[in-house]
């Protein structure tokens, strides 16, 4: 198997934290990307999920990445948890406007919708995805637990998706409740994280995944264990998966996601690798 490719990436791609370690310091605020994307070839679009970028912010994020890497912003949540899907149609439009200069870097539009968001509101997605752009995939986040364990709602859902090519985004947080917190990150993330049951299925060629680990790093490698098996299963089938890896902290996220990108090239030879990080430190001569 040849020409495969795993994304990997963060929620974020600039942290207190990583300035020195990952990231050179000082480093100006405009060429950060440019440097996390020498760790990582994706990265979550929160921020637009609270806001909508300048369009001229955005034309220096595919600046300062390559071709090949993806960006999955998310909708505005005026649209998803304010209207629900059946309103906000300027901020759709002033968001699509925003991110037009991504182009192809736009993997997918992230339409992640709120926790209440039930089985009785799927022709509500569907009537909304009909109006959205073909030039765009999509992914969808969904938090109600009937879609997790009521089969009806299941297969109403996926029949929706798979009408219009989305993916069903899960967020794996299986592995962090597993045992209770043990850090103020942690605390932190146990009262606003859902507690849902694991969901491996993928609806399209390029599954995405969000998996929350724990602060400390050999928890959150122990707890992906079982995504190394899926992820692989994928490539195998030709997908390309993206994988995002959180903690509470989120200190070490773009080095756990290389490492998670090594493991799964230890059983998937033919994946293409990483680029190479910037150096952090100033080079010396020994």
């Amino acid at each position: 198997m040849t020409g495969l490719r795993l994304h990997v990436g963060c929620a974020m791609w600039t942290h207190k934290s990583w300035s020195g370690r990952f990231l050179p310091h000082p480093l100006p605020a405009h060429e950060r990307l440019r440097a996390y994307a020498g760790w990582c070839d994706a990265v979550e679009g929160n921020t637009t999920f609270y806001a909508t970028p300048a369009r001229e912010t955005v034309a220096s994020w595919a600046e300062q990445t390559g071709p090949d890497f993806r960006f999955l912003p998310k909708l505005p949540k005026v649209v998803t948890h304010e209207h629900r899907l059946t309103g906000g149609e300027a901020e759709l439009r002033a968001f699509l406007h925003a991110i037009e200069p991504l182009g192809p870097r736009a993997d997918a539009l992230w339409i992640q919708l709120p926790g209440s968001f039930g089985p009785g509101d799927v022709p509500d997605l569907d009537r909304f995805l009909r109006t959205l752009p073909a030039g765009h995939r999509y992914a969808v986040e969904i938090r109600h637990p009937a879609f997790f364990t009521e089969a009806g709602a299941v297969r109403a859902l996926e029949a929706t998706l798979h009408q219009h090519g989305a993916e069903w985004v899960p967020f794996d947080t299986t592995a962090f409740f597993r045992t209770p917190p043990t850090s103020d990150a942690e605390r932190e993330a146990w009262t606003r994280k859902p507690r849902l049951p694991l969901r491996t299925r993928a609806l399209t060629d390029r599954p995405i995944v969000r998996y929350l680990g724990r602060d400390d790093p050999a928890g959150t490698v122990e707890g992906w264990q079982p995504w190394l098996d899926v992820v692989t299963g994928w490539l195998r089938e030709g997908r390309s998966p993206t994988m995002f890896v959180h903690t509470p902290d989120n200190a070490d996220a773009p080095e756990l996601a290389r490492r998670f990108h090594d493991q799964v090239r230890e059983r998937v030879p033919g994946l293409a690798p990483l680029p190479e990080p910037e150096p952090v430190g100033p080079a010396t001569l020994f």
